[in-house]
């Protein structure tokens, strides 16, 4: 398996959705493993890059799909048993990718918002995006001790003797801290990587795919004497541990290092804001293809290294910087057909069949269409796209793939337009069961009203449940899950945990299925066993109630703690009213369109007895205990009213990691009210029920004071 589905992500549904993260998860670590294993690409640099952005852009789609152990999360590759493993002091984390000149302002206009900064312009720098392999090289007193790749941004390879073949690698440093990590770039140059290609067929030996395979398998080599004969260079451009500050900005701290010895690129240059951002990124395009070294893209980060620090982090990427990757290539083709897929909560999904086109160096024969308000040419208010023109079967379409991966439809030529082409008719029946397709007010999309009637759906929802992030049961995947539920086996998520019961034995039995054995079938009943006990959080996201991903399972599994008080909660819950719904939404994070969702779940008859059926073969394990032993843990706090030292998103933070509970508003259940000026109905509600109020000050010194 070395490419990704030919269905364009726009038009995948989360059934559909489930099965391509699997199916690229699998297809990106094997490639993994044969380029970092065994140094023996499989695939392309470009095919590799394609899988992982494609999995990048499944899992923004669907959120809450993504595994906790996906490729995209472990910002690279494990390292290989070949090399000694090293534990990174300060991880390596990847960066947040944007498109377009709306992307930037948008960036811009988050760190504003999360600073609360005024309207004066933000300095950042903009730096060249090296297309190589990343490398920490670690200086002790001045010296080189260390060097490690990413690897999988927590532990990566010690690749120390291959490093110091590298003549841009300082192995001294003068002026320096006693312990500096200076990160970068290990890269091939064009030139050089001809003239390595040339020496490798001259030899008989492999020839590279392109610089950044040939850097990366250049520098992971197990005998340095191999990488000392290859050309490599590096750029650095930042730096992990530090015993003392660089300087005071991102510009100073790389003039210093260039002070140090170390390469920067030249290209490095302070901007003032958005639109000078976006100046220097055109400059550097158009010198692209005459650099001499391959990159994708530019980099932004803030210059203050203060703010850096007050933004800080998500979970693999920085608040602070942004790559602004190049346009997708363009191509043009026919749409041969559009199909419509059914997907776990029953939206219809429209998908275009292409008749194949490379683009950005990738076959695509599927493009998203997105909804039916997309193919008539118009946005979800109605307004025109296109100029109005719509999408038609048998069109001539352009194609690009957005962050160079995603297939997408861009415009349309009328010139071409066959004379029998018809505007398309978005179905009003789902085309899997024959239920009515509505779409509800607001929706921008239409949705199969079958239920669980509706195969589609019901395979979808199987499809879920035994996915990476929800029971991830070994040896049950889309495929098997979809051959059962053909086959009657399966039909529901209960109908998992009483398999080996009605199949382990007798006339019809899973060993004698097509494929499958003694031992495969002991070691599925065994996975199964093993899964019978499952986090809280794990079987809120299992159980694929529509708008509740991973992150919100999450958010329900830490404020109610324990299955019994979740269920109970929800039994008890009226949507829109009483105190188990004012509960609910004040859970920071969950709304109302969340909580209704899941409060209709466990009261819609079928829907309730499949969750009661299920249950009753699991054993749930609560969800694990908040941070102890700060005043304000176990606390429910809720911010109001302005807050003058530190944005709401900072404050909240700062709770969190406390260990306490921030809801959005006022309840019986809240702790601690935090207002600020301008603080108004919280501050009333929180005074008529007795609620201690405190304001920012106050806030502070008990925060600080943990």
């Amino acid at each position: 398996m070395t490419g990704a589905s030919t269905t364009p992500v726009a038009e995948l549904n989360e059934v559909m959705a489930e099965a391509e993260i699997a199916r690229l998860t699998a297809a990106i670590e094997a490639a993994n493993v044969a380029y970092h294993t065994h140094d023996a690409p499989e695939i392309s640099d470009a095919a590799y890059d394609a899988l992982k952005a494609r999995l990048l852009a499944v899992e923004a789609r669907f959120p809450e799909l993504a595994r906790p152990d996906s490729p995209t999360r472990k910002v690279g590759a494990a390292p290989a048993e070949g090399f000694a493993k090293v534990a990174h002091d300060v991880a390596m984390l990847s960066l947040e990718n944007a498109f377009t000149p709306e992307d930037i302002a948008d960036f811009d206009d988050r760190i504003r918002k999360y600073l609360n900064l005024g309207p004066d312009p933000i300095g950042y720098t903009a730096e060249p995006k090296i297309d190589g392999l990343s490398l920490s090289l670690r200086y002790e007193g001045g010296a080189l001790v260390q060097a490690a790749t990413r690897g999988d941004g927590e532990v990566g390879e010690n690749v120390t003797e291959n490093a110091r073949t590298i003549a841009d690698i300082p192995q001294h440093i003068a002026d320096a801290p006693d312990l500096l990590e200076v990160r970068g770039e290990v890269y091939m140059s064009a030139a050089d990587f001809a003239a390595l290609n040339a020496r490798q067929f001259a030899r008989g030996d492999k020839s590279f795919a392109n610089p950044r395979n040939a850097a990366a398998g250049s520098l992971r080599q197990l005998d340095a004497r191999i990488t000392a004969d290859r050309p490599l260079r590096f750029f650095a451009y930042g730096w992990g541990a530090l015993s003392a500050p660089l300087a005071e900005t991102q510009m100073a701290a790389i003039a210093r290092l260039t002070a140090m010895g170390f390469v920067t690129n030249p290209l490095t240059l302070l901007c003032d804001g958005p639109a000078a951002l976006l100046d220097h990124y055109r400059m550097i395009e158009a010198q692209r293809a005459t650099l001499g070294y391959d990159i994708d893209g530019v980099v932004y980060k803030v210059n203050d290294l203060a703010l850096q620090r007050r933004l800080g982090f998500r979970s693999t990427t920085p608040r602070w910087a942004i790559a602004h990757k190049f346009p997708a290539e363009l191509a043009w083709t026919r749409l041969d057909k559009i199909e419509i897929q059914v997907g776990r909560t029953g939206a219809l999904s429209p998908v275009a069949r292409l008749a194949p086109v490379t683009v950005g160096g990738v076959v695509v024969s599927n493009a998203t269409l997105h909804n039916e308000d997309y193919i008539a040419g118009r946005d979800a208010r109605g307004a025109p796209i296109r100029g109005g023109r719509d999408i038609r079967e048998g069109d001539w379409v352009q194609v690009y793939r957005a962050g160079d991966v995603i297939p997408k439809i861009a415009d349309v030529d009328l010139s071409r337009r066959p004379a029998s082409a018809q505007p398309y008719v978005f179905p009003t029946k789902c085309p899997e069961c024959g239920s009515d397709a509505v779409r509800e007010e607001g929706d921008a999309v239409r949705r199969c009203t079958g239920g669980l009637i509706c195969p589609a759906q019901a395979v979808e929802r199987l499809r879920h449940f035994v996915s990476r992030a929800a029971f991830d049961i070994e040896g049950l995947g889309a495929k098997q899950v979809e051959a059962f539920y053909k086959d009657g086996w399966i039909r529901e998520p209960a109908d998992i945990f009483t398999l080996e019961a009605r199949f382990g034995e007798g006339l019809q039995q899973l060993k004698n299925r097509e494929g499958w054995g003694d031992k495969s079938a002991a070691n599925l009943f065994a996975a199964i066993a093993d899964k019978r006990t499952i986090p809280l959080a794990r079987l809120i996201f299992a159980l694929g109630i529509r708008h509740v991903g991973e992150a919100a399972a999450g958010l329900l599994a830490q404020h109610y703690g324990t299955w019994a008080a979740f269920e109970a909660a929800m039994t008890a819950a009226q949507i829109g009213e009483g105190s188990e719904w004012a509960d609910l939404t004040a859970i920071d994070g969950v709304g109302a369109v969340l909580a209704a969702s899941v409060v209709r779940a466990f009261h819609q008859g079928a829907e309730r007895a499949l969750i009661d059926r299920l249950v009753a073969h699991l054993t749930v394990e609560p969800a694990a205990a908040r941070a102890s032993g700060s005043p304000v843990a176990g606390l429910t706090i809720v911010f109001t009213g302005t807050l003058e030292r530190m944005t709401r998103a900072e404050a909240k933070a700062r709770a969190e990691a406390l260990g306490a509970k921030v809801a959005g508003s006022v309840s019986a259940k809240t702790d601690i009210l935090v207002a600020g000026p301008g603080a108004g109905s919280k501050a009333k509600k929180a005074a008529d029920l007795g609620i201690r109020v405190i304001d920012e000050d106050a806030w502070l010194a008990l925060a600080g004071g943990a």
